[in-house]
């Protein structure tokens, strides 16, 4: 069963996050993930959720997705995007 990050990003220093950014695509893609959204242009439907920049991965299934996130190749990159950016991220399983 697919699973899913979902992460509602703000950026608060770019030059640290381009660093993230530019740095991530590749470990996704090695854990076998892909990008569903990256960025775009949030639009709040109903509720108050005010979203940012919403980032949307993909990955086969949530152990995947948990070797990606807990491995040693993206503990620096956490710590680069949290350098560059607040948020909040959760993960899910698809249906």
């Amino acid at each position: 069963m697919k699973a899913y990050i979902i992460a509602d990003i703000e950026i608060k220093n770019e030059a640290e996050y381009i660093k993230y950014r530019d740095a991530v695509p590749a470990l996704v893609q090695k854990y076998g993930g892909h990008y569903i959204v990256r960025g775009g242009n949030p639009e709040t439907l109903e509720g108050s959720w005010s979203p940012r920049r919403i980032v949307i991965l993909e990955f086969p299934d949530m152990e995947s997705l948990q070797k990606f996130y807990r491995s040693h190749d993206y503990a620096p990159l956490i710590k680069q995007r949290q350098a560059g950016s607040d948020g909040s991220m959760i993960c899910v399983q698809g249906v």
